[in-house]
């Protein structure tokens, strides 16, 4: 178990269509015990994995205000009901592009239970870009390492406990188009989002000279403004980086709003 305590770093394994434990509940999953955000860059087989638990085969809408396709689904499992959002594909929070705006959001704001990272084993270099700015966000994270035989085809060898230890989180080794990992996938949502694992993310530190005395102060004052914010830190810090997106959505009071419940009302569905 490398990285989070009782989490462990998993191996792909075979399976077939079926997936023992998991009930696929399809568009209307009702009442649900835990939201599970879906994040990851354009083609590293994120729709697959949503496809494999939902067993679902189409996006079902658009996120509100947006003409970015949502999809969203459910899947029981160990006795739970979990509700899947489908992010859009993304390879960075930083940016305003909409896609990135609205994966943001719902991370930030929306207050998943867990979020699941699926990167391509074969560039993880360029995935772990948004695993790490995941990780800023939220502890509650587990990594997809999807795309396995791919790699393994190209010869790269990937030491998965090495990487959980060094992440902090739960990392899981799969090839969904096969089925293969999903049963260790599902256990790992399963388990930080019932608490049974403890992750201690990965967080990069700040090496500028003065500047985590400013995002205290900032982070004060932010707080103090707009009340129970969820990351509120987070926000300070995009606020001294200028980002754009978020200085309006604070000069408006539109961030009060996200902050309030409508971050998950993104996810809500029809």
């Amino acid at each position: 178990m490398g990285g989070c305590g009782s989490c462990a770093a998993s191996g792909c394994g075979t399976s077939g269509a079926r997936i023992a434990g998991l009930t696929r509940l399809g568009l209307r999953p009702g009442a649900w015990d835990a939201v599970v955000g879906l994040a990851g860059n354009p083609n590293t087989g994120k729709s697959t994995v949503f496809n494999r638990l939902t067993g679902l085969r189409q996006h079902t809408g658009n996120w509100p205000g947006k003409t970015i396709a949502r999809a969203e689904g459910g899947f029981g499992y160990r006795g739970r009901r979990y509700r899947l959002i489908d992010l859009p594909g993304t390879y960075s929070l930083l940016s305003a592009s909409p896609d990135e705006e609205v994966a943001r959001d719902f991370i930030l704001f929306g207050r998943p239970d867990v979020v699941v990272v699926v990167v391509d084993a074969t560039a993880l270099e360029r995935n772990l870009n948004l695993a790490l700015q995941v990780l800023q966000i939220t502890d509650r994270v587990v990594v997809c390492l999807n795309l396995m035989d791919e790699a393994r085809a190209l010869g790269i060898d990937v030491d998965v406990d090495g990487l959980a230890e060094d992440l902090g989180v739960p990392v899981v080794a799969c090839v969904a188009r096969e089925g293969a990992g999903m049963v260790a996938l599902l256990d790992a949502i399963h388990g930080v989002s019932v608490g049974e694992v403890a992750c201690r993310p990965r967080r990069l530190g700040l090496s500028v000279p003065g500047l985590t005395e400013a995002l205290d102060r900032l982070t004060a004052m932010v707080a103090g403004a707009f009340g129970d914010l969820p990351q509120a830190r987070w926000v300070a810090l995009r606020l001294l980086h200028r980002d754009r997106r978020i200085t309006e959505a604070v000069r408006t009071g539109e961030i009060a709003r996200l902050g309030a419940g409508d971050g998950a009302a993104i996810g809500a569905g029809p």
